[in-house]
């Protein structure tokens, strides 16, 4: 049996043991009941339950939940929007997000099931200093989907700031 301070107090009955968390004002708590004789301590049982949930709650906190961010276009995007898309997908993927990119077919559209791949595929050699392919494109329905995540070589080089326009001051 173990006390309040953690030190061995000795083999001991269980009703005299009861009696000492009753003296002391604690609670017996049986630690390892595999062992023989099983090991129990004195403690107060509302403040173990109060401490096991706090370190669960900090637990919690420190967790970072993957989110799947999706990119959607069509066949017929511009280049433009294209880079406007990528540079969102960049942000998402340096934020530690994987990113669902999804080519919509139209009409007869479908009939063309390499437009699509084709599309997805161009889209992501504009990330693919950044990226890997996570599921290579796949056809559900009228849409037409992969998965992107951010690569290995990305997360370990530093963040390099984004060049700024500047304009020239000639004064």
């Amino acid at each position: 049996m173990l006390d309040a301070d953690s030190k061995q107090i000795g083999v001991v009955a269980i009703s005299e043991a009861l009696n000492i968390a009753r003296d002391q004002g604690y609670d017996l708590a049986e630690i390892s009941p595999g062992a023989d004789p099983p090991v129990c301590k004195l403690l107060d049982w509302g403040k173990y339950l109060y401490e096991q949930d706090k370190q669960a709650s900090k637990n919690r906190k420190k967790q970072r939940t993957i989110e799947i961010k999706q990119i959607r276009m069509g066949l017929k995007i511009g280049r433009h929007d294209v880079e406007v898309k990528q540079r969102a997908t960049r942000k998402f993927l340096e934020a530690g997000n994987k990113v669902k990119l999804t080519a919509r077919f139209k009409g007869r559209e479908m009939a063309r099931p390499d437009l699509g791949q084709a599309v997805l595929m161009k889209f992501f050699e504009g990330l693919s200093d950044v990226a890997i392919i996570e599921q290579p494109p796949v056809m559900t329905g009228r849409d037409m989907s992969m998965v992107i995540n951010l690569s290995k070589q990305a997360t370990n080089q530093p963040k390099q700031p984004e060049p700024k326009d500047q304009v020239n001051a000639q004064n």
